[in-house]
C-alpha cells in the first residue's frame, strides 16, 4: 500500500467529506481546519473568522488504488470554483475553496487541472480555487466528523437549502457531482 495524503477547502466541510469517503482507495477522511497559524483552532473560532484556517478535509488515501488525479476530480465537482468568497450560501473567509498539495507532484496535478478546467469552458468566469503548500492540519471536534451520517436528514436539507445540490446539478448532472 502506498499511503498518502490530500486536503482540500471546498466550503462546508460536511459536504466536502461525504464525498470521498467512499470511493475505492480511500482509508479515512478527516473533517478540519488549514490555512491559518493559530494551533488547535475550534470551529467556533474558525466559524466567527478568529482565525485564517478554512474548513477543509484531509483525506488518507492509498495511491495504488486511487490517485490524486481521481481525488482532484472528485474534488472540482463539489464546489464552484469561480467564487473567492465562500460556496454557496455558505460566505466569508474560511470557507473559500483551496488545494492544499503535500508535495511537488501535486502541486503539478492539482496546476495542470486548474489549468484543464478553466479551459474547458465550463465556467464563464475564471477559476479562483487557490494551489497552495499544505500548512498544519487540526481536526474539527468530534460531532463534525461524519456529520452527513450522524445528522443525515438536517445534512440532505443543508445541502439543498445552500444551493449546492442544485449547482452541482445543474453544471454536472449530478447532485453529489459524481
Amino acid at each position: 500500500m502506498k499511503k498518502e495524503l490530500a486536503t482540500f477547502a471546498g466550503g462546508c466541510f460536511w459536504c466536502i467529506y461525504a464525498a470521498f469517503e467512499d470511493i475505492p482507495g480511500v482509508i479515512s477522511v478527516r473533517s478540519g481546519f488549514a490555512g491559518g497559524e493559530e494551533e488547535n483552532p475550534t470551529y467556533e473560532e474558525v466559524a466567527m473568522g478568529m482565525t485564517a484556517h478554512l474548513e477543509c478535509v484531509q483525506i488518507d488515501y492509498d495511491a495504488d488504488v486511487c490517485t490524486y488525479k481521481d481525488l482532484l476530480s472528485v474534488f472540482w465537482r463539489q464546489i464552484d470554483p469561480t467564487d473567492d468568497e465562500g460556496q454557496f450560501a455558505d460566505r466569508g473567509y474560511h470557507h473559500r475553496t483551496t488545494i492544499y498539495y503535500h508535495n511537488e507532484e501535486q502541486r503539478l496535478l492539482a496546476e495542470e487541472s486548474k489549468q484543464n478546467l478553466d479551459k474547458s469552458g465550463i465556467f464563464s468566469k475564471p477559476i479562483v480555487t487557490e494551489i497552495l503548500p499544505v500548512t498544519p492540519f487540526y481536526e474539527a471536534e468530534d460531532y463534525h466528523q461524519s456529520y452527513h451520517t450522524k445528522n443525515n436528514e438536517f445534512y440532505c436539507q443543508y445541502r439543498k437549502e445552500s444551493g449546492r445540490d442544485d449547482f452541482l446539478e445543474k453544471m454536472w448532472g449530478t447532485k453529489h457531482g459524481e
